[in-house]
């Protein structure tokens, strides 16, 4: 019996392997930190963009109005509540499916009789 050696030589990669490979590396991880620098960071943005819409609702007077920060749990909370409630909504229906059969006309590119293994048995 034969046995193969397989072994794995770090010599035999190139430079331009080694520099891909760590590029690729890279933007991955690059990518993936400015992500979650932008996922943490998004409630800012909306903060701001509700503040200047409420401005512009009250025509430039400056009503002062305690400052709303929800957390993850309550924005959570609120979510599921909303959920729960818009799914009870609909009634209740019986999922009952049913399969009609349709009759098809004849066509000649569905017929079993112009098929390949047809030719060879009579060969």
């Amino acid at each position: 019996m034969r046995t193969l050696s397989i072994t794995f030589d770090l010599g035999l990669l190139d430079n331009n392997a080694w520099f891909v490979t760590i590029v690729g590396y890279s933007l991955v991880f690059f990518t993936l930190a400015i992500l979650v620098v932008i996922f943490n960071n998004i409630h800012r943005l909306q903060d701001y963009y509700n503040k200047k819409q409420q401005k512009k609702k009250n025509n430039g007077e400056h009503a002062e109005k305690p400052e709303q920060n929800l957390t993850g749990d309550e924005n959570a909370a609120i979510c599921t509540a909303l959920y729960l409630y818009f799914t009870e909504l609909h009634d209740e229906e019986k999922y009952v499916m049913t399969v009609k059969k349709i009759s098809k006309t004849y066509s000649p590119w569905s017929s079993k009789i112009y098929g390949v293994m047809n030719n060879l048995k009579q060969g």
